[in-house]
């Protein structure tokens, strides 16, 4: 299983988010959670107050996926660790790539 698959018109990405970090990263490995889901890794600076972690996150994903922030929308884990997020773009070749670019290998 995958931490990225289609969802309805577009892409539901999956995201372990470490608030509170040194840097904002993504990382080159996954989390799988109790019931085997991938979740890929991300790191932000941003406290977890008010959504500033989440809205970082989202910015973060827009300029390395280049897409507009207006794409993303968290459906699930608003105050969680686990995040479900929805792309608003066809899950197309070219997405999926990018999306796969963002596992950062060390």
């Amino acid at each position: 299983m995958s931490f990225f698959e289609p969802y309805k018109n577009g892409c539901l990405l999956k995201i372990k988010l470490t608030p509170n970090a040194s840097k904002n990263a993504f990382g080159s490995e996954v989390f799988i959670d109790a019931f085997g889901s991938e979740y890929l890794k991300a790191s932000i600076t941003a406290v977890p107050e008010k959504g500033k972690a989440n809205k970082m996150l989202l910015k973060m994903l827009a300029k390395n996926l280049g897409l507009a922030i207006s794409d993303f929308e968290i459906i699930g884990g608003q105050t969680e660790h686990l995040k479900k997020i929805f792309i608003a773009q066809s899950f197309n070749e070219e997405l999926q790539q990018k999306i796969v670019s963002l596992k950062k290998e060390k």
